[in-house]
């Protein structure tokens, strides 16, 4: 037709012959016919630019939030219970008391005079030797199972005499550790008013000269005879903290899987590290819970044999502004037993366990606290997604 010669030839929106005006090495005919070059397809898809691939920061925040939780969980247990610690032993060996402080709303008032008479510091006494004994029963463990075989650590799926060796390490550790864990108990509960305030290290020289002191003087009790009772409500007490944390831990992991499969799927976060580390942390306060409360008697009666004949003189908290000496004459753990069941009653040896009480809510409600708090950080620190933008297709042009 005329006047169409001067219509140069489209396809799809663009000259035919483009890449002749280019001059691109694209071939042009293959066997006499013209080669069409195809439109160019962009690799990266103009979405993925300003949007980069992101890292799962669910996971990531789980993980530092864990822990968190898990480092002010060993603060709060090593720190920060430690006046209630001081008000449960004193409570626990003060057989003249006559009020129990059975539930924490009668130690409030007692704590709030003590403040008055003594200073915020009161509650606060023996907290270097706490920590010292602590750190020294650390480093013997540490030590013994350097130099033998014996294993420090052990597992649901360790070997029966591992097991047994693990045992025997505890038994000569607390054997070793009991001289000294005495002497930081007096420290613990000793008045400040009628006492001097102890050096950081009296407890090594107070635990030496009581371990040397073999003679029988007075109502003191050897601590060659502390030391079989010492041993064996440090190594129960272990063993029923280490079964309850994994019964605990299993029932947690059980109703984890559960609520997955009541939702029809698994997570993928089902057992992720953030997930076990939370399931760690909380196990160990339940079995520390339940494990205080199960030997609390056992630990009454420890602490009385350990204080006898020691002279100590310990803050009344009957008032909360006088002060008491101990005066005691059991010949063994069962005549303590006995004794305390005979003139105190059986709630005599629960004795400041409202203390106790006071001490786990505190627990829980720093790691809750703790938990809330990362958690609000880590939203507020991370950054934002980029908002998608709608990207121009090259294909809009046809």
């Amino acid at each position: 037709m005329a006047g169409l010669k001067d219509y140069e030839d489209v396809y799809r929106g663009r000259p035919a012959r483009s890449w002749e005006a280019a001059g691109t090495s694209y071939p042009q005919r293959y066997y006499g016919r013209e080669v069409i070059r195809p439109l160019e397809i962009p690799v990266v898809h103009p979405l993925a630019e300003d949007n980069p691939p992101v890292v799962d920061d669910d996971i990531t925040v789980s993980k530092y939030v864990g822990l968190g939780c898990g480092l002010a969980s060993l603060i709060t247990g090593n720190l920060l219970i430690h006046p209630f610690v001081v008000l449960r032993r004193q409570c626990q060996v003060n057989p003249g008391a006559s009020k129990y402080h059975l539930m924490p709303v009668t130690l409030v008032p007692v704590i709030i005079r003590l403040h008055q008479t003594q200073g915020i510091n009161t509650l606060w006494k023996g907290i270097g030797s706490v920590l010292l004994v602590r750190g020294m029963t650390l480093a013997v463990e540490d030590l013994l199972s350097k130099i033998t075989p014996w294993q420090k650590k052990i597992t649901y799926n360790s070997s029966m005499k591992a097991f047994g060796q693990h045992i025997l390490l505890k038994c000569i550790s607390i054997g070793i550790v009991t001289p000294f864990y005495s002497a930081s108990l007096v420290e613990t509960v000793q008045s400040e008013i009628a006492s001097e305030c102890p050096g950081i290290l009296d407890v090594f020289r107070d635990g030496a000269i009581r371990l040397l002191d073999v003679c029988n003087k007075g109502r003191l009790i050897p601590i060659y005879a502390l030391v079989p009772p010492t041993i064996v409500y440090g190594v129960s007490k272990y063993l029923f903290t280490f079964t309850v944390k994994g019964i605990t831990s299993w029932i947690m992991h059980v109703r984890r899987k559960h609520s997955q499969e009541v939702r029809g799927a698994y997570s993928k976060d089902l057992l992720s590290e953030s997930v076990v580390q939370d399931i760690e942390t909380q196990s160990i306060l339940v079995s520390m819970c339940v494990a205080d409360i199960v030997f609390y008697p056992l630990e009454t009666v420890i602490h009385r044999l350990h204080l006898q004949g020691t002279r100590t003189i310990i803050d009344n908290l009957d008032t909360g502004r006088s002060v008491t000496p101990l005066l005691t004459g059991y010949t063994s753990a069962t005549d303590c037993y006995r004794t305390i069941i005979s003139t105190e009653g059986p709630l005599g040896l629960y004795k400041g366990f409202g203390a106790l009480v006071l001490q786990f809510a505190v627990h829980f409600m720093v790691l809750r606290a703790t938990k809330w708090l990362l958690t609000e950080l880590s939203a507020i620190l991370m950054p934002k997604p980029k908002p998608i933008k709608p990207q121009k297709s090259p294909y809009d042009e046809i």
